[in-house]
């Protein structure tokens, strides 16, 4: 839009009380309102200041709600932010010497698959951060399986593997 003389945004985030960070142009002046330090305007030249969010955790998402005056009018615009997890893979032999894939504090949850295939036990862990652990027990269906095992993990942020030997 052109001749924008002020833009705000209300940052409402699942955790914690609101942000608002408001520009003016007209005056070249800024404010924020309990905004944390990692949550900011950035400024290039021949553009108009843009939001910026430094180190994003999961304590960044919520709702982001921008609005702008201009000569054409009021300008009204929401966004949900998401922010994904990649999770923590290990595989490790339990005592019955199976093996045990886990894919730790991811958010969304791990989608977990063993080549090759057999039958597994899967269970899932929420942590009060919004992450969940999956951890998988793998059990060969015959004993004509090979030694190396191999979990697979799915996840919005990447796909994982690992072999063992048990």
């Amino acid at each position: 839009r052109t001749n924008i003389t002020m833009l705000r945004w209300t940052i409402t985030p699942k955790a914690g009380g609101n942000c608002t960070l408001v520009y003016r142009f007209d005056k070249n002046e800024t404010h924020r309102t309990t905004c944390s330090d990692n949550i900011n305007w950035t400024f290039r030249a021949g553009l108009p200041p843009a939001l910026e969010i430094r180190r994003v955790g999961i304590a960044q998402e919520g709702n982001y709600s921008c609005e702008f005056s201009s000569t054409e009018g009021n300008f009204h615009k929401t966004y949900h932010l998401t922010v994904l997890v990649p999770p923590r893979l290990s595989l490790s032999c339990d005592e019955q010497g199976s093996p045990v894939c886990e894919a730790a504090a991811g958010k969304p949850p791990a989608q977990l698959w063993w080549v090759p295939e057999g039958s597994s036990t899967a269970e899932e862990e929420c942590h009060d951060n919004g992450t969940v652990t999956v951890l998988s027990k793998f059990t060969a269906c015959s004993t004509n399986v090979t030694n190396v095992t191999t979990c697979m993990v799915s996840h919005p942020a990447g796909n994982w593997s690992q072999s063992i030997v048990c």
